[in-house]
């Protein structure tokens, strides 16, 4: 193999002088040139005469492959030979320890540093050089600063107040006035009671010193301190001022200052350390050690004139002078915040040591997004960076600062075609969503029996659509039915209409579901609420009643405050008969009865003429003549007759017994539940058992003497209608005939007159349904009934 050959095999790896090596005196040894790339030496060995072969020798081949794998060598922050680390310390130029190879000084004047035994003197650290004062940190850039570790100051007293020994930490650690303590992270601090402290520092002025700063503590026991405070109880804290060069602590004089009797603070302490480090405790004024250390930061600087600011230079006058410290290219000067002097700083996008030739190294900030954002495509250029947009992207401003926006290229105009055609592609996806749901809300009607329910010449089917503009899309609400909320809505003809949800319909609920509808719309009578229509093209159909104004009768019965208005005894009484109508046709119906289930108050609906109508036939059971047992009932529990809580077994002598129990809130107008968790049937049952009259609760504003045999009458009628053995319970028919009679005797003039029981007289047909031809029909075993239609007009309440 010839030499030129070796060389291109070593280029890629090896530096020049370990390529040379493998070569003899006198040989071309231009061909190892760091410049030439392998393709350029196979070019050259086209071109030249092949010389004869040269034997490498295997020490300086295995020398060559050696150095081409070594690592490179470290950022150089000394001078070149001397050493830059002691323990865990760098210690960068201008600091130094000693000399170096040759002779060389490592550090310039005032910045010497020994690297000796620290602590126990079982650890090797930097020291300030002369000192013990041991060196924690070392930074040149940003901030020229030294961290090291002062003496605290301390005095110990006796009960009888003499002092056993103190120490006032005095270190003079700046002969050549390189350091200045930092007055922005250090702060003074003193403990003890009854203790004045104070340091001082810098060359004779006025006074003997140039700066002094402390405070005082007071405190009068033990427990007067308290962790954490430090405002003059126990312990105190103070900014220092700049320019101190030396530690020196003063105590106050104990004469003035005594400290007898003072066992729980035996000591005073004062020292100067680096802010956010030291935290009171009030333990610390009778534990607290003697002789510690505390760390603090120095400010450094260039300064030649030592502790005296009359020959210092400043950047200016230094620039021009053989000594100037700055001497990396790439490197800046800036003036000493602390005292007189310059330091120096890499200029912005490099960092290293700006003290020696070429410290100050360019950075990638690409790396550091944090420190140097780019909102695009970030690219390292000597010195500083590029920042420029993505492709398609353009600038809003500088990109370093401000996000790019997209430009409007070809490629985007393609784009807008696709996204034209996804749009397209969307328009038929929501077609076909239309098509599905249209086929959705048919599967509904089918499954809510809209086949048979469409064929019910007396309700009308109203679609989905038309459903949500009598609502307005359920823009009112009026109030929470048995199976969801109720919303008011507004028929063609201007006529309102209040719409609900049904029970949720499935196979096994379809039949008695249509059948319930189809009875209840053929429902024709004047205290039954008319149902309009129904749409079942939704999960849960929904049903359209006619609009009861006035809400239901327990919002009549029960307005508190202003609006709470008197209801005359006749009206009570009408409201009475008309409910009692209601049921009892509902319970004579020929082919099937109905038993509601769930009769009170909020079920009695008033409309604009004071016309009772039944509602919420959602709760109602629809059954066989010969069948008695429900197994859905819904009702709220204080109106449900007991027997059929124990039995399960709904008869129409269980609305007989809810009925009863709307009766008493007619006549005694208190709530079900009154007061604090009275009930209503109990009290009044209790009350006459006892005293065989309920005048005691009825109604104060109709409770007058022409009124009270009626008001009884209807009382007694209620007890009837409560008892416990449903056989000795009236039904409906009687109910409503003794009713019907109360008010045709107090139209009459009778009613005050009358003392017997007026139902007892009367001839009582059986069981068999009666038919109703309209709301004035008499019964088949009575006279014929006067008309239910209201004997006086009624104010709007």
């Amino acid at each position: 193999m010839d030499y030129n050959r070796i060389c291109s095999l070593l280029k890629v790896a090896t530096a020049m002088g370990a390529c040379r090596l493998l070569f003899k005196e006198g040989e071309p040894k231009d061909s190892c040139s760091w410049q030439a790339t392998i393709r350029e030496s196979e070019a050259e060995n086209q071109q030249r005469q092949t010389p004869p072969v040269k034997m490498v020798s295997p020490a300086l081949l295995m020398l060559a492959l050696l150095a081409m794998t070594a690592p490179p060598a470290a950022s150089l922050i000394g001078k070149p030979g001397c050493q830059t680390r002691c323990g865990d310390v760098d210690i960068p130029y201008p600091f130094g320890i000693g000399t170096g190879t040759g002779g060389v000084n490592c550090s310039l004047p005032g910045f010497e540093i020994s690297c000796a035994m620290t602590g126990s003197g079982s650890t090797v650290g930097p020291v300030l050089a002369d000192t013990d004062i041991a060196v924690l940190n070392i930074s040149v850039m940003p901030r020229p600063e030294a961290r090291v570790l002062l003496p605290v100051a301390w005095q110990c007293f006796n009960s009888t107040g003499y002092s056993t020994g103190k120490s006032y930490g005095t270190v003079r650690f700046n002969p050549a006035g390189v350091y200045r303590i930092s007055d922005t992270h250090n702060e003074l601090f003193v403990l003890g009671c009854n203790t004045l402290m104070y340091t001082n520092s810098g060359p004779r002025g006025r006074y003997r010193y140039t700066f002094y700063t402390g405070c005082m503590t007071f405190c009068n026991d033990s427990g007067s301190a308290q962790d954490g405070k430090c405002a003059g109880i126990g312990c105190c804290h103070v900014d220092i001022p700049p320019g101190l060069t030396d530690n020196w602590m003063q105590f106050g004089d104990t004469s003035t200052w005594s400290h007898e009797d003072q066992e729980f603070s035996p000591c005073d302490y004062g020292f100067i350390v680096e802010k956010g480090y030291y935290s009171f405790k009030a333990s610390h004024l009778t534990t607290m050690p003697v002789n510690q250390t505390m760390p603090l930061r120095l400010d450094w600087a260039i300064r030649s004139g030592g502790n005296s600011s009359s020959s210092s230079m400043s950047c200016i006058a230094a620039k021009n002078k053989p000594q100037y410290a700055c001497v990396s290219d790439h490197s800046e000067c800036a003036n000493s915040t602390n005292g007189p002097g310059y330091f120096c700083n890499c200029t912005q996008g490099y960092e290293g040591n700006p003290y020696i030739v070429d410290g100050c190294k360019n950075i990638n900030e690409c790396t550091r997004p944090t420190e140097y954002p780019c909102h695009g495509v970030c690219r390292d250029i000597e010195g500083s960076y590029e920042c420029k947009c993505h492709a398609g992207y353009q600038n809003n401003g500088d990109p370093k600062e401000q996000p790019c926006s997209p430009k409007f290229p070809l490629a985007a105009q393609l784009a807008l075609g696709i996204t034209l055609g996804v749009s397209l592609l969307i328009v038929a996806t929501l077609l076909t969503l239309m098509v599905i749901h249209k086929r959705r809300m048919n599967e509904y009607f089918k499954k809510n029996g809209g086949s048979v329910l469409q064929k019910v010449e007396s309700i009308k089917i109203f679609t989905k659509d038309e459903l949500n503009k009598i609502t307005k899309n359920n823009s009112e609400v009026l109030g929470q039915g048995g199976f969801g909320k109720v919303y008011k809505g507004t028929l063609e003809d201007s006529s309102m209409v209040a719409v609900k949800s049904s029970i949720e319909v499935n196979e096994e609920r379809k039949e008695d579901f249509t059948n319930e509808v189809t009875i209840q719309s053929q429902m024709i009578h004047r205290n039954i609420l008319k149902l309009v229509g129904c749409c079942l093209e939704v999960d849960v159909p929904m049903l359209v009643y006619e609009f009861a104004a006035k809400g239901s009768l327990q919002d009549v019965l029960h307005r508190e405050g202003a609006h709470r208005l008197p209801i005359p005894l006749d009206l009570r009484l009408e409201i009475a008969i008309g409910s009692a109508e209601g049921l009892r046709y509902m319970h004579s119906l020929t082919n099937h009865t109905i038993r509601h289930g769930d009769v009170k108050p909020d079920n009695i609906l008033i409309d604009d003429h004071w016309i009772p109508k039944i509602s919420d036939f959602g709760l109602s059971k629809l059954l066989k003549v010969d069948n008695h047992i429900a197994t859905m009932v819904i009702g709220c529990m204080s109106y449900l007759d007991p027997v059929f809580m124990k039995t399960g077994l709904l008869t129409q002598k269980s609305d007989v017994y809810s009925f009863g129990a709307v009766l008493l809130e007619l006549i005694t107008r208190k709530k079900i539940v009154y007061g604090k968790n009275n009930s209503l049937i109990i009290e009044f049952c209790r009350l006459y058992e006892k005293e065989g009259s309920g005048r005691a609760m009825f109604d104060e504003d109709i409770a007058t003497e022409e009124n009270i045999f009626v008001l009884e009458e209807i009382g007694k009628l209620a007890i009837e209608c409560l008892k416990d053995d449903v056989n000795d319970r009236p039904d409906m028919n009687e109910v409503a005939e003794q009713l019907v009679m109360l008010r045709r005797d107090r139209k009459y003039g009778k009613a005050q007159n009358r003392s017997p029981r007026s139902f007892e007289g009367i001839a009582i047909a059986s069981d068999s349904p009666r038919s109703f031809a309209t709301d004035t029909t008499s019964s088949s075993a009575a006279t014929p009934l006067p008309s239910a239609t209201p004997s006086r007009e009624f104010p709007d309440l």
